[in-house]
């Protein structure tokens, strides 16, 4: 580890004030693929420039875009609709939205391609975008151990399907649907549970018809030569995922009061304000509707803090705040009674194994935890005890929910292996000092 990738958190009387979260990070991914496909200029306001979103550009631009960037305000000059070979590997960083959103349209592709990632991403299953696409026509190899990265994809003609997908994934039903841009016919997307919409809204962005009904989502395909759209200007909601730091930190304290403004509202994302209200939270929702373009809500929310009170969490709720999940434990963590996480098995493939991850955050800071195959048992108003050290595992969502937890503690508690924020949240520290006055 480097020496200065960690973080001496200082306990904190309270969280209070207003910021603006950077861009959303899976809007971000999508509208930077689709611009690098577009007929002339895409404009992108509050582009999330962290290391994820930049890794997608520099693919899009790799495969015959043309970006510009200054800050958030990014241009793209698209591909007329189909991309040119990379004449290298892809990086795609640590973004497993990254990867399996690209391999769909790489799919449709008449090139070999392949992608990386890091040692994180390269640890993340990926058999589960494999078989959709190779039903469909394509050749998808796994080149790392255990079906995982690097992946190489032979693109050329595909078939349109029907796929009744055996997890609820937004990014595999995205993969499937944006390889369905390119294959013959309709493609169809059964899933599981309802998951985030951010791709079907895009695709409708830029005037390409998706039907949805209940939780059968379809596209009519355009075949080899894939689907023409114009670039437009796209303007970036605030990323919830973000946002739910400070909200949690307000809701476990008393007397605190947050408001992110400029923050998405999608409710395919938000589930986690309904469970802070459960459990005693005073939460206020502001939408914007002065925006003649509403293809992605945004608005301002504040939340008072109040005491809480454990809850279930679970069930059709878990896919709308699966990457939520780990900050909705320190909401536990501070709350009278028992926290209950299940159905959330999905925890244990992301960035790290986060039920295993964030138990064992908590309980070095003395939080009795019980984990679970599915999720965890979360016994509240524990002794928060300072003095601790927390291993990130290199998890950006456990690092920052972490954090959050540590501003309670009777004493600093340092968390190690914290460079992989940058890979989200670029300006998380700055925020935490402006709205805890907390300091490393």
């Amino acid at each position: 580890m480097n020496e200065s990738d960690f973080m001496i958190i200082n306990p904190s009387v309270g969280i209070k004030g207003k910021v603006v979260v950077p861009g959303d990070k899976s809007v971000s991914h999508r509208v930077a693929m689709l611009s690098g496909l577009a007929s002339g200029e895409s404009v992108i306001e509050g582009f999330l420039t962290a290391e994820d979103c930049l890794n997608t550009l520099k693919a899009v631009e790799s495969m015959g875009a043309i970006v510009s960037r200054n800050g958030d305000f990014v241009r793209v000059k698209g591909t007329g609709g189909k991309f040119k070979s990379p004449g290298g590997m892809l990086d795609m960083g640590n973004s497993g939205t990254g990867m399996r959103l690209m391999a769909g349209l790489l799919a449709g592709q008449d090139f070999v391609s392949e992608m990386t990632g890091d040692e994180s991403l390269r640890s993340r299953p990926m058999n589960r975008i494999k078989d959709p696409l190779e039903k469909m026509g394509a050749r998808v190899e796994l080149l790392g151990t255990r079906g995982c990265a690097p992946v190489r994809i032979y693109g050329g003609k595909l078939r349109a399907i029907e796929y009744k997908s055996p997890v609820a994934s937004a990014q595999v039903k995205s993969c499937v649907l944006l390889a369905g841009l390119f294959a013959e016919g309709i493609t169809t997307v059964i899933e599981p549970k309802a998951t985030r919409d951010h791709t079907e809204k895009v695709l409708q962005g830029v005037g390409i018809k998706v039907e949805c009904n209940g939780l059968f989502v379809s596209i009519q395909g355009a075949g080899q030569a894939g689907h023409r759209f114009d670039g437009r200007k796209w303007v970036v909601p605030g990323d919830f995922s973000s946002a739910a730091f400070w909200l949690v930190a307000a809701a476990i304290s008393e007397g605190s009061c947050v408001t992110v403004e400029n923050v998405g509202l999608n409710p395919r994302r938000t589930a986690l304000l309904d469970v802070l209200r459960r459990m005693g939270a005073e939460v206020l929702i502001n939408p914007d509707t002065s925006s003649i373009d509403d293809w992605e809500p945004i608005g301002t929310i504040t939340v008072k803090g109040r005491g809480l009170k454990g809850t279930e969490i679970g069930g059709d709720e878990i896919p709308n705040l699966i990457d939520e999940l780990p900050v909705a434990a320190v909401a536990g963590a501070m709350a009278e009674g028992k926290t209950v996480i299940r159905d959330a098995a999905e925890l244990r493939v992301k960035e790290s194994d986060r039920i295993a991850t964030m138990a064992k955050a908590l309980i070095s800071l003395g939080v009795k935890v019980e984990e679970r195959p599915d999720g965890m048992i979360v016994y509240g108003k524990s002794i928060v005890k300072g003095g601790a050290i927390i291993d990130s595992r290199g998890d950006h969502r456990i690092a920052m929910a972490s954090a959050m937890l540590s501003l309670f503690a009777d004493a600093p508690v340092r968390i190690n292996n914290i460079a992989c924020i940058k890979t989200s949240y670029p300006t998380f520290w700055e925020h935490l000092k402006q709205l805890a006055g907390a300091n490393g």
